[in-house]
């Protein structure tokens, strides 16, 4: 019987389904019914026949052709074709030539969730880690402008900058949450509030904060924003329930800052840095608002006639003066007099003469008929 072993393949001799030997590139034959035969294996990739690995590495003629890992329980290993990230290698025994195609190896450790530093963090980005089911890296992704914080076990161990991040599974629970480093606000709406003169209503308050210490917040708090919207909406209600609905409206423009004030003492022991708050609205129940626009209504009002008086008051009395004036100098009373003949000369579209009399004396009585 012949065997052709062609020079990129190795021949396995076996005999009874038993090893042998290997065997170089070759023809061979086999007398006929011997229970000799030859298998050839491609030395391309992975050594794989089916049988123990243990069986053929006795073979020194074998074992110089072959790269052999061996991989405990806890580790895995990320498998190179030529300086090329090919795959990943689990627990056991994988063997590869070395003849055609150079193949390494970086063993991970997966008692410990991080990865060596000499991994190029770039293979994770390969549509191989991307196969659903993938078992042995898990990423977490940190978007532009937040904070990672990483625990293992639920214990504190670092933050992590925006990006990816990449890390083994084993036996450790790694977890990645993100916290927002930017500023933010807080808006506490629609809140019913009694003022001191018993007046129900409701306000709508803003307060913009930014985080400072983002491992307090994450380690040490629940629910934070729920935390700080209570401690905020307690203040707003404590400081409404001591001032009157007149103060209130009148001080709208100044709550923000009062009540900012009255718990600035409390942002460190939340990890935060308080920056602005304002009131956007006041909202008052019907019937009040009625009453203020009467109010409203009744000031404009008063206002407007005082400002009428005022008016009427300057008036007489610049007449007073201007009596006085002509009183006491009769060229003034003559020029006065002129004055409203020009006047009612403007109003009269023409003036009608008597040749019986004089022109002088018909205007004078014209003048003395007008007054």
């Amino acid at each position: 019987m012949k065997y052709i072993v062609n020079t990129h393949e190795v021949g396995l001799l076996f005999e009874n389904n038993s090893f042998i030997k290997a065997l170089p590139s070759k023809t061979y034959y086999m007398m006929p019914f011997t229970k000799k035969w030859i298998l050839s294996v491609d030395m391309a990739g992975k050594f794989e026949v089916g049988h123990e690995l243990s069986l053929f590495l006795d073979d020194d003629f074998l074992a110089n052709k072959l790269d052999v890992i061996n991989l405990k329980d806890n580790e895995i290993a990320l498998h190179y074709v030529d300086g090329n990230f090919c795959d990943i290698l689990a627990y056991g025994s994988h063997a590869y030539f070395n003849t055609i195609k150079k193949h390494t190896f970086v063993v991970i450790d997966t008692n410990s969730p991080f990865l060596p530093d000499r991994v190029d963090l770039n293979i994770f980005g390969r549509e191989y880690f991307r196969k659903e089911g993938f078992k042995y890296i898990h990423s977490y992704s940190v978007p532009a402008g937040k904070i990672g914080i990483l625990t293992v076990n639920g214990t504190f161990l670092k933050i992590l900058s925006s990006g990816s991040h990449y890390f083994v599974r084993g036996i450790n629970t790694v977890e990645v949450r993100i916290v927002d480093g930017r500023k933010q606000l807080l808006e506490i709406s629609g809140q019913e509030l009694l003022s001191e003169d018993k007046v129900t209503l409701r306000m709508n308050y803003i307060c913009q904060y930014k985080i400072v210490d983002p491992v307090k917040i994450t380690m040490e708090f629940d629910d934070f924003e729920q935390q700080l919207y209570i401690t905020m909406q307690l203040a707003l209600r404590e400081y409404v329930a001591t001032r009157k609905l007149d103060e209130l409206l009148a001080q709208k423009h100044e709550i923000g800052s009062i009540i900012l004030n009255s718990v600035r003492h409390k942002q460190d022991e939340f990890g935060i840095a308080l920056i602005e708050a304002g009131v956007k609205d006041i909202i008052l129940p019907g019937d009040i608002k009625e009453i203020l626009n009467t109010v409203l209504i009744a000031e404009k009002k008063a206002f407007a006639n005082v400002i009428t008086r005022r008016e009427e008051t300057a008036s007489t009395r610049s007449l007073l003066n201007t009596a006085r004036l002509m009183e006491e100098n009769k060229t003034l009373y003559k020029l006065k007099e002129l004055e409203y003949l020009e006047r009612i000369c403007d109003k009269v579209g023409s003036i009608s003469l008597s040749a019986n009399a004089g022109i002088l004396e018909q205007l004078s009585q014209l003048v003395a008929q007008e007054k």
